[in-house]
């Protein structure tokens, strides 16, 4: 393996990594007071049943970073992914934006890794 698909697969083993973890633990393991709150802040009612779905929606986004090695689509989808939800907690709840461990610092780090594992894979990758 050259180094340029090594760095892909470190950086979608972080991004894969990243999405899983939030998928399972805030979501589906231990529903966080925190995306109880954001899933609130969005006038949705059925806060459970939308973190659920939220959670393996995030799951299947790792898996596809990791099993679709070849293709760049999920990390075009990861990458719009960090953006919007990134917009969306400016917009909705922006006081979570000064918190320790906060969006901005999680998402702009996710969208790094996204740029990396883009570049790292470009000669190996297909859209």
């Amino acid at each position: 393996m050259n180094a340029l698909a090594r760095i892909n697969w470190i950086a979608r083993g972080g991004l894969a990594f990243m999405f899983a973890y939030h998928g399972l633990v805030p979501k589906l393991l231990w529903l966080s007071a925190g995306e109880q709150a954001m899933i609130r802040a969005h006038g949705i009612e059925q806060v459970q049943l939308f973190a659920i779905l939220a959670g393996i929606g995030e799951i299947a986004l790792a898996l596809c970073i990791l099993l679709a090695p070849r293709h760049r689509w999920p990390i075009a989808v990861a990458a719009t992914a960090l953006l919007g939800l990134l917009v969306d907690v400016a917009l909705v709840s922006p006081g979570l934006l000064k918190e320790a461990f906060n969006p901005v610092s999680l998402n702009v780090a996710g969208l790094a890794l996204c740029a990396v594992a883009w570049s790292a894979g470009r000669g190996n990758v297909r859209r």
